[in-house]
């Protein structure tokens, strides 16, 4: 199967970019521009010592108390306009919900949210998209 998919590939490379013909038309897609330039997945938020059980340029967190964490980037972003995907396990409430409180080139302060405090989730995720510096 991949040796299939292979074939039908085709594109350019230049110095660390790649670029990607689309099917049956000749637009291109830089490669390099959709990859995530960092991730973290951190099980058990709030119970304990927090920790990041997997991730990708990611060098660290910080616990700011109770569902409030701040992942930093071991290679920073170029500026601090880049996207951002949150994810986190519902708690009790329906109405729990992650949020961005900040945002900067070398980490992002994000936290588990309801309608009046912020509260502890047991699983949080992140992914980065974005120029690196």
């Amino acid at each position: 199967m991949s040796e299939i998919l292979v074939n039908k590939l085709t594109g350019t490379s230049t110095a660390g970019s790649i670029l990607v013909t689309g099917e049956g038309n000749s637009t291109t897609t830089n490669l390099q521009q959709g990859l995530a330039k960092a991730w973290m997945h951190m099980p058990n938020g709030g119970a304990g010592t927090i920790s990041i059980s997997d991730s990708l340029n990611t060098s660290g967190i910080v616990d700011g108390g109770t569902g409030i964490y701040t992942p930093s980037w071991t290679n920073s972003m170029n500026n601090a306009t880049y996207e951002f995907s949150l994810a986190s396990q519902r708690g009790a409430s329906f109405a729990d919900h992650p949020t961005l409180n900040n945002i900067a080139t070398g980490s992002m302060q994000m936290a588990q949210s309801n309608a009046s405090a912020y509260v502890n989730s047991a699983i949080y995720a992140a992914s980065i998209h974005g120029d690196l510096a």
